[in-house]
């Protein structure tokens, strides 16, 4: 089955708002086996609406659509689906004690204008909608499935998962399996030569996707077909070859962070961390204590950014300094031995680069950053060369430095 997305706003357009639920969507049709063909934002119009309308019920078979549902007079939606599916307006008693609920809860008076949100088109099966005021509206015409709902996101998304798409995954005869495989420390192109012969192997219907970002390739495999056990079956199987060829590049799957498995690994083996921090000026120490329950084991960091906090603070000789320079490999180890003194830690991270995009060198260029993580297991000093793009590369360098630890914790 096909779906198209129909998302209405004029803020939409100037780009005051980002349509985020455009994405969401998209995500959870294609969950449940449903392909998305066409994904369309349009303004507050109602020759546009009708239109646009008109024009997605030629190539989809669902149609899903949010935003103009609310009490003023710029939200024009429900008038305008009255007008193309030749229907009126009625009131709905559920829809209204909903609105009562809610404004009773917080102490709002009702006006007209809310007490019109609870008249729906007559030919449509409400949805109530427990977060907001505005109900969501089920269509069907000629064999096409219409969907009409709020804009705002919570509401948006509390609609399709308790009703929406309970019933459309009723319809798919489709299932689709996902697997989505984390990778660090390579590049795409890299990586697609490493598994080319693997990727040729699969079979048609196992689809994979490359979804490089800064400093992180996911590899997401997408098996589909009519029974949901046998497709789990086959990409289980193929996952487990990737993990024989790259081992050394796979960090986690799905959602999973490098920070969530970093944590994980400390944790389980008991050790503490702190990180001495220059050109990525906390970031390393930021995305560890986004983790809950990041202060069983990490103590703290030093932004050792200026000369003098990385003798000072750390340690770090004024004759390495002077003889070999902030960015090199006898800084960064200092650095590194370092905050391990100073925080009375296991394991330690220090990073010290040219972020950029000024204060590169013929001998080092911007990106050129160095990376130390002492850990009981061992210890490891490495340069990178990341970029040009002063935030790319800050963000390069901390999961660079995180999978160093995480190897380290591996062995």
């Amino acid at each position: 089955m096909n779906a198209e997305i129909i998302t209405i706003g004029d803020e939409l357009l100037i780009g005051q708002v980002v349509d985020t639920n455009s994405a969401w969507m998209a995500e959870q049709l294609n969950l449940i086996g449903i392909r998305v063909v066409q994904i369309t934002s349009i303004s507050d119009q109602r020759n546009h609406i009708l239109t646009t309308l008109k024009e997605a019920s030629s190539r989809a078979d669902i149609i899903l659509m949010s935003g103009g549902l609310g009490p003023t007079r710029d939200d024009i939606t429900k008038a305008t689906l009255c007008e193309y599916f030749s229907t009126k307006p009625v009131f709905n008693q559920e829809a209204y004690e909903n609105i009562v609920r809610l404004f009773g809860s917080r102490g709002f008076v009702i006006t007209p204008l809310n007490c019109a949100q609870a008249e729906v088109p007559e030919s449509c099966t409400p949805l109530l909608n427990v977060n907001g005021t505005a109900p969501g509206m089920w269509f069907e015409k000629d064999g096409i499935i219409y969907v009409s709902m709020p804009g705002v996101p919570f509401e948006m998304k509390g609609l399709m998962s308790t009703q929406v798409l309970p019933r459309l995954s009723k319809l798919s005869p489709k299932s689709i399996v996902h697997r989505t495989i984390l990778t660090q420390g390579v590049g795409e192109s890299f990586l697609a030569a490493k598994i080319e012969a693997w990727e040729t192997a699969l079979p048609e219907y196992i689809k994979l996707a490359y979804l490089p970002q800064p400093g992180i390739v996911r590899l997401r495999l997408t098996a589909s077909g009519p029974d949901r056990t046998p497709l789990e079956k086959e990409i289980n199987e193929r996952v487990s070859e990737l993990y024989s060829l790259i081992p050394e590049y796979i960090f986690g799957e799905g959602d999973e962070t490098l920070e969530l498995v970093v944590s994980k690994l400390l944790k389980a083996q008991g050790f503490t961390l702190a990180t001495a921090e220059s050109c990525t000026g906390g970031y390393i120490a930021h995305l560890i204590t986004s983790i809950p329950g990041s202060s069983v084991f990490f103590k703290g960091s030093v932004v050792a950014y200026a000369n003098e906090i990385k003798e000072n603070l750390l340690g770090v000789s004024p004759g390495t300094l002077a003889r070999y320079g902030a960015v090199s490999q006898e800084t960064v180890f200092e650095m590194a031995a370092g905050i391990i003194r100073h925080f009375k830690v296991d394991c330690a991270i220090a990073v010290s680069g040219i972020a950029g995009p000024d204060g590169g060198t013929p001998d080092k260029q911007v990106g050129t950053t160095w990376i130390s993580v002492l850990t009981p297991k061992g210890a490891e000093t490495k340069m990178f060369t990341f970029g040009e793009h002063r935030g790319r590369n800050i963000r390069r360098a901390a999961l660079a430095g995180l999978d160093m630890l995480r190897k380290q914790l591996s062995l």
